[in-house]
């Protein structure tokens, strides 16, 4: 066989997507990173911004700055509004809420694991996708007779604990949207199917902080939520410790109530001390 391919196989590049990150910048095309450096400008606290608005954070002069913000808008990738203001596209934001949701599921599925050690019960982890509420995490019980919960399940706002503590506190066209998506249907006997009813259970939820399900949507099941409440910001998350009713007696539900409006208010400071600020 000849010398050269061996000799070639010895002088074979290293490819460029394994260079060190300080050689691997002098690839890096200057107009795509300053695309996506406005991309990453909005967030929560700053859902439109400006073309003046960027400009400042960014330390961009708005004259090359606009060229980006047309091209991002032809492309889809942008939104101007009739007063100017940009805001990402629902294709973006989509992305963001699961990447939130990972984020906040890791961060508080300790204090799920906690809640069910403490009480040898399912505990569950819900999120607000947009105008619908799943199961996010869950860390069941090892108990024979049990409730359980599985991640990607969706909840109904009426007759869930997750999804009244969640429901229960978004602004009062999001509840109706919510109410209107799931739908106000009977699933057992104790089915609260009635609008006004639900609507002032859920003036007591914002009361006292945690919400019921007394075989409202499985029966033998009785399941207590909170809301994970970060200050300024609409809920997004709630915790729930779920029970069948043979193990449960007006004490225990006094004592997880309790713990799950603790831990919910727990795990909220925990996300509010996080640097950026904002919620995982």
């Amino acid at each position: 066989m000849p010398a050269h391919p061996t000799r070639a196989r010895g002088r074979r590049r290293r490819p460029k997507d394994r260079q060190e990150p300080a050689r691997a910048e002098q690839y890096h095309l200057r107009a795509i990173q300053r695309a996506l450096d406005v991309l990453d400008a909005f967030n929560d606290e700053r859902p439109e911004l400006t073309l003046k608005d960027l400009s400042g954070l960014l330390g961009l002069p708005e004259s090359s700055l606009f060229r980006t913000l047309l091209t991002l808008a032809d492309r889809g990738y942008l939104i101007q509004k009739p007063d100017g203001a940009y805001c990402l596209p629902p294709k973006l934001l989509y992305g963001r809420v699961y990447e939130r949701a990972e984020q906040l599921r890791r961060r508080l599925r300790p204090y799920l694991q906690e809640l069910a050690r403490r009480f040898d019960e399912t505990a569950s982890l819900a999120y607000l996708f947009g105008d619908r509420i799943q199961v996010l995490d869950t860390v069941e019980t090892f108990q024979e007779v049990r409730l359980t919960n599985k991640p990607g399940r969706v909840l109904p706002p009426h007759c869930s604990s997750l999804g009244k503590a969640i429901t229960a506190f978004q602004p009062p066209d999001l509840i109706d949207r919510i109410l209107e998506v799931y739908g106000l249907y009977r699933r057992t006997e104790r089915t609260i199917v009635d609008r006004q009813t639900l609507l002032a259970e859920f003036e007591q939820i914002r009361r006292r902080g945690w919400a019921a399900d007394r075989e409202e949507s499985v029966a033998g099941g009785m399941c207590l939520g909170a809301p994970v409440t970060l200050e300024g910001r609409h809920v997004t998350a709630a915790i729930s410790v779920s029970v069948p009713m043979i193990r449960m007696t007006p004490e225990r539900e006094e004592a997880i109530a309790r713990a799950v409006l603790e831990t919910a208010r727990e795990a909220a400071r925990a996300l509010g001390r996080q640097p950026s600020g904002r919620q995982e």
